[in-house]
């Protein structure tokens, strides 16, 4: 949509070779207008359902997103370090230093990614 505006400010002609739209004429830019507000609506309704269907799950109880695979001793350690007032740029020190894995078998660990654990109890 914001093409077809910017194109009638400067004065330009859009031409969808493969639609066959041509925003020169009459009909062509009111057919490129229908067919941007259906595209638009389209785009609505896929949301919406997302929205709809994660909330549905959500209240199903499933759980949604990636299962942890990060080992259990591992976030036991790291809310034991964070019981003993370790702070959470401290843990991930620690754990880099020891080259540690991260869930995914990444090998550096942030404060950010140490928070996350320690406050999913």
């Amino acid at each position: 949509m914001k093409v077809m505006e910017r194109a009638r400010r400067k004065g330009w002609s859009l031409v969808a070779l493969d639609l066959g739209v041509d925003t020169s004429t009459p009909s062509g830019e009111m057919l490129a207008n229908v067919l941007a507000v259906f595209a638009q609506f389209e785009r609505r309704l896929i949301g919406q359902r997302t929205k709809d269907a994660l909330a549905a799950k959500r209240e199903a109880g499933t759980r949604l997103g990636r299962p942890p695979t990060l080992p259990a001793e591992v976030r036991e350690r790291i809310r034991q370090m964070r019981d003993e007032g370790s702070s959470y740029r401290a843990i991930a020190g620690a754990l880099n230093e020891e080259n540690v894995a991260t869930a995914h078998g990444g090998q550096r660990w942030y404060p950010a990614t140490v928070r996350k654990v320690a406050l999913a109890a």
